[in-house]
């Protein structure tokens, strides 16, 4: 998930099948400002060609056995700075209580269905997010909010250190997000350094401080990337 903090796969116009394999370890699952739970492992699993991807995202709790279990399955599509995507999340936790992953009724599944429209701009990329389907939150009438995230990332390098600096707001009430009308939820810093251990492997390591003015709570997270 986004802001997630796992290894993502960008797809880009090329000629080859590229293949990633990679899994992040991190210290809390902090998720678009709400704290998802404690240490985790977030495997990566993807492939893509020609801007066309196809990637599944897990998240397994190693401390709490009650810590969010995820699934996710994106397709995305990008072409230069433009991206569009779907995602079906699955969580352990759900309208399901037997939290079966094959049940997509409507009215019982732990299935999220979100697509996503984004443009990189070179200077900071903006990302849009809606839920169309599946478990989603509803609005303070009682109907579905078709809950939507919007999120604005700004890149830069300071001190031999990749930076990302990152705002994130819902723009209508949402059980989702546990917010009443347009809220900002993610506000967080990320800071990440590649630590040599031979000629031809590193490991990324990164700290992210993350605070959600909506919930008025704020986070630090530490973890690492291995990937062959």
């Amino acid at each position: 998930m986004v802001m997630m903090i796992a290894t993502g796969m960008s797809a880009t116009a090329q000629d080859e099948i590229e293949t990633t394999v990679a899994t992040d370890v991190v210290s809390s699952y902090i998720w678009r400002g709400q704290d998802l739970g404690s240490a985790a492992v977030q495997p990566t699993l993807g492939v893509a060609y020609k801007g066309l991807s196809l990637s599944a995202w897990g998240s397994y709790g190693l401390a709490d056995p009650a810590d969010t279990k995820e699934f996710d399955l994106t397709l995305a599509y990008t072409a230069g700075a433009f991206n569009i995507g779907i995602t079906d999340y699955w969580f352990n936790a759900g309208l399901d209580p037997e939290a079966r992953y094959f049940k997509y009724d409507a009215h019982g599944t732990n299935h999220v269905f979100e697509a996503n429209i984004g443009y990189d701009f070179g200077l900071a990329s903006v990302q849009w997010f809606t839920n169309f389907s599946g478990n989603d939150g509803v609005n303070k009438d009682g109907k579905r909010a078709y809950s939507s995230y919007l999120e604005v990332a700004v890149p830069f390098k300071l001190a031999t250190v990749d930076w990302t600096a990152t705002a994130g707001a819902v723009p209508f009430a949402t059980d989702f997000y546990g917010t009443t009308g347009f809220a900002v939820t993610n506000l967080a810093l990320k800071a990440t350094k590649d630590i040599k251990v031979t000629d031809s492997f590193s490991i990324p390591v990164f700290g992210q401080v993350v605070g959600n003015p909506c919930s008025q709570k704020a986070y630090l997270v530490f973890g690492f990337t291995l990937q062959p």
